[in-house]
């Protein structure tokens, strides 16, 4: 079965609230919620990855250095094996704005359980929210 690496980042805002992006309409999922980030990206580390995926997602800019890794999800679809490391991630500039008309939304920790996500994301909230 084929790994797919992607990373994916809980950005907390300064209320403690988590942003969610809710995959648009035509891609794979459509419609559930998810963390922002993306596939790492051949020669990629998964830092370089969400630094470029914010940018490209969200028109945000963050550093390395503001990526704390927090957990990871391992879990297998029908046709590959996902593996996902999640950074919490406090700092960054810009204002998130959808890119790819996905739908944003900041969630506070106890209610991101209410948001229907993809199977790998949902072992993530549990932890996520205890940790916050």
């Amino acid at each position: 079965m084929k790994i797919v690496l992607v990373s994916a980042v809980a950005l907390i805002d300064k209320d403690g609230r988590v942003l969610l992006a809710q995959r648009p309409k035509g891609k794979s999922m459509a419609g559930l919620w998810e963390f922002p980030g993306g596939k790492v990206e051949p020669a990629e580390t998964p830092e370089q990855a969400l630094i470029r995926e914010l940018q490209e997602e969200l028109d945000i800019d963050t550093w390395a250095s503001c990526l704390a890794p927090l957990t990871f999800a391992s879990h297998s679809y029908d046709d590959f094996h996902l593996l996902m490391p999640l950074f919490a991630c406090r700092k960054w500039e810009g204002t998130p704005k959808s890119q790819e008309g996905q739908q944003l939304a900041w969630v506070r920790p106890n209610a991101l359980k209410d948001y229907p996500m993809p199977a790998a994301d949902v072992p993530l909230v549990s932890i996520l929210r205890d940790w916050l």
